[in-house]
């Protein structure tokens, strides 16, 4: 199934075989971010963090990313969620 992404703030699409092999975890994420169940989503082969509403810290997790091990666009990359609110878009792993 499909998951939303959000407009008006930026997400992490994560495919989760490698945020598995970086030996990630959801806790990490949520003590750093503060997620709900809603912006923590897994879905078949991707994982969807976000809205990021600390957009600060995006450069950071991005980085963080990097040295565990993944590589930014095979693994991971991020959606700015610069777009209108009135277009809806969609993550889904092939």
């Amino acid at each position: 199934m499909p998951l939303p992404l959000a407009a008006e703030y930026p997400s992490l699409v994560i495919r989760r075989e490698a945020f598995e092999r970086a030996s990630l975890t959801r806790s990490a994420f949520d003590e750093r971010l503060g997620l709900t169940d809603d912006e923590f989503r897994v879905e078949g082969a991707l994982i969807v963090i976000g809205p990021i509403h600390e957009t600060e810290a995006l450069p950071q997790i991005i980085e963080e990313l990097e040295g565990a091990g993944l590589t930014y666009f095979d693994d991971f990359f991020d959606l700015s969620g610069n777009w209108p609110a009135w277009l809806r878009l969609f993550a889904m792993g092939s």
